[in-house]
């Protein structure tokens, strides 16, 4: 059932998606802002790529092959998908329906490709919040500090990211991350407020008809 308030009021669920370049804080928020709002669940990718060390199945991505990814494609599973580091990865339309009919807002880990499919399947239903780095050069360091990546994947990553923040300008939002706490509550404020805007009420009429005739 979706959200609701004493005076009748039912929301439209929230699609929000966080996208920034790897190593600019998106992961970071996006676990302060689950970790604190039993509202927002987090929608699991579908990707071709090997799990990990640590990473569960189901929990961090549902990993597949990519004869069934193609057949995922084919039968229209998915509600956006994109070709990223010879990997393959997409959003299951299922379980965001799922989610959505159970009252929760959606949030999505995806870049600017599957901001802008997601937009063109939802439209207003859905918030799109970019992350911007202080600087490429405190990104690189970031890169290098979390030593997981070689070399020549960090410097694919910094191409990578010069792509991305050119698309700035097809988000709804825009921060930079040089302070993660103050990033996270404007984050939370962004959200807060998109989930109070007017369009996503419904029973309004109602509630105003009663208003008008004294009800």
């Amino acid at each position: 059932m979706l959200p609701t308030d004493p005076h009748g009021f039912k929301r439209r669920g929230v699609l929000f998606v966080l996208s920034s370049p790897s190593g600019a804080g998106k992961s970071t928020i996006a676990r302060a802002l689950l970790a604190g709002d039993p509202d927002l669940q987090m929608s699991v990718s579908a990707t071709t790529r090997p799990p990990r060390p640590g990473e569960v199945d189901g929990k961090d991505y549902h990993f597949v092959d990519l004869e069934r990814f193609r057949d995922m494609v084919s039968a229209g599973e998915f509600l956006e998908w994109a070709h990223v580091f010879d990997n393959r990865y997409g959003t299951p339309r299922a379980q965001v329906e799922a989610i959505l009919a159970s009252g929760r807002d959606v949030l999505f880990d995806i870049d600017w490709q599957g901001a802008q499919q997601l937009f063109q399947i939802a439209g207003g239903d859905v918030v799109r919040v970019f992350v911007f780095p202080p600087s490429m050069e405190e990104l690189h360091a970031r890169l290098k500090r979390r030593g997981t990546d070689t070399t020549e994947v960090i410097d694919a990553r910094m191409a990578r990211a010069a792509n991305e923040v050119s698309h700035w300008d097809g988000y709804d939002y825009v921060l930079v991350n040089d302070d993660v706490e103050q990033c996270i509550a404007k984050v939370r404020t962004i959200l807060a407020a998109e989930r109070l805007r007017r369009s996503r009420q419904t029973g309004l009429i109602g509630f105003v008809r009663k208003l008008r005739h004294g009800a």
